[in-house]
């Protein structure tokens, strides 16, 4: 059993386990529970005692004792506590959105209602404590570190306070071995006494599997394995086949994977079996009598390998995917599987106006939150400028696509967006229906001369997808230095603007992007419309992904894409429950306010030297990637993305009322990897071909390519890898990317066509 009901026997504490839910449900909602709970809550510690307890994460003595067992159940126990009231929703949904891969087994409120009590499947080659630190890390929260003994028990609370429960706590289990002290070391200590052992040894000297955490590296060899072998999931479960596809499994994995590492992804693909006896005999076999460290690698082997590398280096290179990893993300479906998008920075690591308009999102969404929300932050700002690192003034043009599959939840965006633009919406309303009353006017006085001419500060910002050119040089012409914006639930809504046919709706962009380009028309007729404000025009459009494929397939390399900042969201699982989200209300509105004031009350040219810096700094690390990778594509889109990551800087800069956050340098970094990681990520390939290049091998993202090369290599080395990478050596075209190498320092010669990588860059071989 994992759930076990504490009680007391002539003084000592025991505990006996609880079979069913009837039976568990009972013991919550009984007696004086809730009026005991609700005594708590008010600031009454001492009836705390009163409570029911609960104990998950060990077995009794065999006198059915609780103090002193060393006998750990199936599960792990762990308390959060101290939990700010503002994070208690956010952190329930972190929880929750991770159930699955922290293995849930149960989920309640705290009895002072300042935390959480959680349950989840213990992993058994850890240590109690580096289950905790494993799961710690996992949601980005601090354990009670007072409450790591598996003794320890949970007063616990009612029915209505519990979030989630599984039924496997009821499940009779049989108790975990007490693991000798080589394996209830932390699992770093593991490798280093004992690399390649996959038998630990428990105190009567039986084998005890070991296995490490998985990890993105590990999951990549494992699919990329799995892929070339034409295994699925379900042949690790079939009782008649299971036996087969892990041999076919090893054949490929041992080569690279380490035995503890391969018991990692078999525990994964088939829980229930993985340390059967024969099974791990079979994995020791493999490894003991049929893996040659110096035997040669297969060419998909390679590339699996090579793909893995990247991963590694991730955190530097801007979330870039490897050819692998992208085949197996399409393989996996359109944006799952293989190398994963930049995280977003956790809570504590984001800016205060970002925290804010994302803390009531669930957290599958909030990167797409947090990127649609500048177009209308950008809006308020009247005739602000900023200077970037090339001198040139650029306002706060933002513009927004969100792109993601049919179902996604795209209407995630809805609520922050309407909250940020009410008070632009409510004048609107005042002067629309100002302009409404003069058209009346004007058309019950027909031609006549006495009629009223059109009113002045007639400022109406947010506009209609449907309207004609005219009306929209109108627009932006009577908004007196403001921005117009528009919304749109498809982008090909765009096509509605009439009047811009052809690709003139995505010239509209790139003019909206440029600093200083007008937008307008010139005409004869006296009531015509003819006029060329300046272009300030920012906008928030949702599409599926096939659609925003198709909607951008005719200006791949015409402008628009750079132009435009371009979010996701990741696919849910089949079956995954409802997200909830939080209340956008009077409070939330309140907080808003004084963001959106900063914005509104701001005007004409604004310092900020911390994104003036910022921006230094990216365009440094996207060069510098743009050097080892050799991806044009890459680099070409990178240029226009960092001026896209600079403004939000200082939007976020102005709407904090001219100050500077350090959590902004964090933000706009992520901000840039994201954007840069879903352009490749969607329209990579159509660039390339778009530019008439040698198609590179289904790669969605860039590689570096000195990484390819051995660590001295000679310019025919070099060459080959090129044409490898899909790219030509015409025009000397290898030769100029070596000697760019050698003057950033990246390699040194050593004869006329061989050379070295320096120090920083030499690859480590494993």
């Amino acid at each position: 059993m994992s759930c076990h009901l504490i009680y007391y026997e002539g003084g000592v504490k025991k505990m006996r386990p609880i079979n069913l839910r009837e039976e568990y449900l009972p013991l919550r909602n009984g007696g004086e529970q809730a009026s005991i709970l609700k005594a708590v809550r008010s600031g009454d510690e001492s009836r705390k005692k009163n409570l029911v307890q609960f104990n998950y994460s060990c077995l009794p003595n065999d006198d059915g004792s609780l103090r002193g067992s060393k006998r750990m159940s199936t599960t792990v126990a762990m308390d959060i506590d101290h939990v700010p009231a503002e994070e208690m929703q956010p952190m329930k949904e972190r929880i929750i959105s991770k159930k699955q891969e922290l293995d849930l087994i149960m989920l309640e409120e705290s009895a002072r209602g300042k935390g959480y009590h959680l349950v989840f499947k213990r992993k058994p080659e850890l240590s109690q404590e580096d289950n905790l630190k494993w799961a710690s890390q996992l949601l980005g929260v601090e354990y009670d570190k007072g409450a790591k003994d598996i003794t320890r028990v949970f007063y616990t609370t009612t029915e209505k306070e519990l979030i989630y429960l599984d039924d496997r706590v009821f499940e009779q289990t049989l108790a975990t071995p007490v693991i000798s002290s080589v394996v209830e070391k932390s699992l770093s200590e593991i490798h280093e006494i004992s690399p390649r052992a996959t038998l630990g040894r428990d105190d009567k000297g039986e084998g005890i599997p070991v296995m490490t955490s998985l990890d993105k590296r590990i999951r990549f060899i494992a699919e990329g394995v799995m892929k070339e072998k034409k295994l699925e999931r379900s042949d690790f479960i079939d009782d008649g086949g299971r036996h087969n596809s892990v041999k076919i499994f090893l054949s490929a994995a041992t080569q690279l994977l380490e035995p503890q590492e391969t018991n990692a992804i078999l525990a994964e693909l088939m829980p229930e079996h993985w340390n059967d006896e024969n099974i791990q005999k079979l994995v020791s076999d493999f490894y003991a009598k049929y893996t040659d460290p110096s035997q040669k690698l297969t060419k998909v082997q390679e590339e699996i390998f090579l793909g893995s590398r990247r991963l590694r280096d991730s955190s530097t290179t801007l979330g870039m995917t490897s050819p692998l990893s992208s085949r197996l993300s399409e393989a996996h479906g359109e944006i799952s599987g293989g190398e994963p998008m930049p995280q977003m920075p956790s809570e504590k690591k984001l800016p205060k106006l970002i925290r804010l308009l994302t803390r009531n999102t669930p957290v599958q969404y909030k990167a797409a939150v947090a990127h649609a929300v500048f177009p209308p932050l950008g809006t308020h700002l009247k005739e602000v400028s900023f200077e970037y690192t090339d001198y040139v003034q650029h306002e706060a043009t933002l513009m927004n696509c969100l792109m993601a599959h049919t179902g996604a939840g795209k209407g995630c965006i809805d609520e922050p967006i309407r909250h940020i633009m009410a008070d632009i919406k409510r004048r609107d309303e005042e002067n629309t229906r100002r302009e409404a009353e003069w058209k009346k006017d004007c058309q019950k006085k027909g031609a006549n001369k006495d009629k009223q001419v059109r009113p002045e500060g007639l400022v109406i910002q947010e506009i209609d997808p449907d309207m004609t050119k005219p009306a929209l040089v109108t627009r932006m012409d009577e908004a007196e230095g403001h921005f117009v914006y528009v919304k749109l639930n498809e982008i090909d809504l765009f096509e509605q603007l009439k009047g811009q046919t052809g690709k003139q709706h995505f010239q509209l962009m790139c003019l909206a992007f440029d600093p200083g380009a007008e937008f307008g028309q010139t005409r004869i007729g006296t009531q015509s419309v003819t006029a060329r404000p300046k272009c300030r025009f920012n906008w928030n459009a949702c599409t599926t992904i096939q659609k925003g494929r198709k909607f951008f397939s005719r200006v791949l390399t015409d402008g628009p894409i750079s132009r435009i900042n371009f979010c996701t969201i990741p696919e849910m699982e089949i079956g995954a429950e409802q997200p909830i989200y939080g209340k956008y209300d009077s409070a939330f509105d309140e907080e808003l306010k004084p963001y959106i004031d900063n914005l509104v009350a701001a005007r004409g040219k604004v310092d900020c030297p911390q994104a003036f810096k910022l921006a230094k700094k990216l365009q440094e690390e996207c060069a510098e990637f743009a050097r080892l990778s050799q991806d044009e594509t890459y680099w070409n889109l990178s240029h226009r993305a960092i001026v896209i990551a600079w403004l939000k800087a200082c939007v976020l800069y102005v709407a904090n009322g001219n100050k500077w956050e350090k959590q902004i340098d964090d933000f706009v970094r992520w901000s840039l990897q994201y954007d840069l990681w879903c352009k490749m990520q969607f329209f990579g390939e159509d660039i390339e071909r778009a530019n008439q290049e040698n198609e590179r091998i289904g790669s969605r993202g860039p590689q570096n390519m000195l990484e390819l090369l051995p660590n001295e290599f000679t310019v025919d080395d070099a060459k080959r890898v090129r044409r490898q990478q899909g790219k030509d050596n015409n025009g000397n075209r290898c030769m100029r990317m070596i000697r760019t190498w050698v003057n950033r320092g990246y390699v040194i010669q050593n004869t006329e066509y061989s050379f070295k990588k320096s120090e920083k860059y030499v690859t480590k071989r494993n």
